[in-house]
């Protein structure tokens, strides 16, 4: 009786679990086999139940404390590490599955997705925050009654619930436009900068054909405006504000006159510079609004704290 070791085993899913008296790992193979009910002659490997480390030997298996837990494999079965909540799926981690009616619930499927999302709230309702917008959006579309029905809670705490998850996608969603916003006014800044290097490149390598030409009197363009205007791909995008403005106010009548071009082509640039121009304001205008709804914030705190402080002055 003193080599025999108290153990436990367990099968790959953990759904069954058995206290077994061995002497060696060769006899904790063939208890555990018939204890799990594997077939005869079954090829099975012994592992750590808590975290899947391989027993090969008799060496190791006798070093271990007594009571501890293995978990058989056999087939292409894997282990994996135990889950709080599976939603009744852990044998999905078997590749190869035999279903046994007796032990299996036939009617389980896929579309249960939400019930284990549901039960994750129950169990803390602050892992809102850890939940994917799909998620999100999965509980938020299912039918009110049902998921009171699956947290226990009255229908209208549950419509709240919802509420309150549909108001997380949407300040989500409010967050993700106004990151978009800023990278594409940060881009246009920094688009204007490198056109504005490559202009003052583009005036050293041709300083002799640009020194001695003057500002139309007609147009009030300056030399490099019109060396632009003629001589670069996209020109709205490296004008300045006030240049595109020039440009849209003069229009194409008095724009052909000045470039020389035919009627199509200077209506087109005409048009490009009033979309560039159109596109930067309301950039600006956006940016403002932000930055007004952020300096009102503060302003309303600072006042609140303001009161807070006189009063307390004045008691």
């Amino acid at each position: 009786m003193a080599g025999l070791k108290p153990c436990k085993v367990c099968n790959f899913s953990r759904q069954k679990s058995y206290g077994l008296v061995v002497s060696s790992l060769d006899q904790l193979k063939q208890k555990g086999c018939e204890t799990l009910g594997f077939p005869s002659q079954t090829s099975v490997s012994v592992v750590l139940e808590d975290d899947g480390t391989i027993v090969a030997d008799d060496a190791y298996f006798l070093c271990l404390p007594a009571n501890t837990k293995f978990m058989l494999l056999h087939d292409k079965e894997a282990w994996g590490p135990t889950k709080k909540i599976d939603g009744g799926t852990a044998w999905l981690s078997r590749e190869s599955v035999v279903l046994e009616t007796d032990e299996v619930d036939t009617t389980f499927s896929g579309t249960d997705t939400w019930q284990s999302l549901a039960a994750q709230l129950k169990q803390d309702l602050a892992s809102i925050i850890l939940l994917s917008d799909a998620e999100l959006q999965t509980l938020v579309d299912v039918p009110c009654d049902d998921l009171a029905s699956a947290l226990g809670f009255p229908q209208k705490k549950a419509q709240a619930l919802q509420d309150t998850l549909q108001t997380v996608l949407d300040r989500r969603e409010e967050s993700r436009q106004s990151k978009e916003l800023l990278q594409l006014y940060l881009k246009t800044v920094q688009r204007e900068q490198e056109a504005s290097q490559d202009d003052e490149g583009d005036d050293s390598l041709q300083m002799d054909e640009t020194d001695g030409l003057e500002v139309d009197s007609r147009s009030g363009f300056s030399s490099r405006t019109l060396m632009v205007l003629k001589g670069k791909t996209s020109p709205e995008t490296r004008l300045s504000n006030q240049e595109l403005q020039m440009v849209v106010t003069q229009g194409a009548t008095s724009m052909e006159q000045v470039l020389g071009w035919d009627a199509d082509r200077t209506a087109a640039l005409v048009q490009a510079c009033g979309a560039e121009l159109a596109t930067r304001l309301q950039k600006v205008q956006a940016l403002q609004s932000l930055s007004a709804q952020s300096q009102g914030t503060g302003d309303a705190s600072a006042a609140e704290d303001a009161d807070q402080t006189q009063a307390k002055r004045s008691k």
